[in-house]
């Protein structure tokens, strides 16, 4: 079903992606990475905000990044859950390219401030 959904939305100009859960084994790629655009790699489990990162997406995110890079390197690699200034540089430097910060933004007193922040860090990465 995924690969044909795939070749639909690409027909359509939307780009399709696959979400893999903290349980996933990344091994599922191997049957739809030459197919997509994205990969988000949830680093919390779906539906509760604020969590702590799991510290075990690192691996993952290196896993992923490298098959990305042997398929196709424009693939975009993103992260999301748990994200915020003291782990998203590792994150970055684990290779994800994309990332998603809810708590560590809106529970912050300055949203600006701490997106900035984030942006630098990433950068420097």
């Amino acid at each position: 079903m995924l690969i044909e959904r795939s070749n639909l939305s690409k027909i359509m100009v939307v780009k399709p992606g696959v979400v893999l859960n903290p349980a996933t084994n990344v091994s599922i790629l191997e049957y739809c990475l030459d197919q997509i655009d994205m990969v988000l790699l949830m680093s919390v489990n779906p539906g509760f905000a604020g969590q702590k990162f799991i510290e075990s997406t690192y691996d993952k995110i290196v896993e992923v990044r490298e098959m990305i890079d042997a398929v196709n390197p424009s693939i975009r690699l993103e992260v999301d859950g748990g994200l915020n200034l003291e782990n998203i540089g590792k994150a970055a430097r684990s290779g994800a390219d994309t990332f998603v910060a809810g708590s560590a933004i809106f529970n912050s007193e300055n949203y600006k401030k701490t997106i900035s922040q984030m942006r630098e860090i990433i950068s420097k990465s």
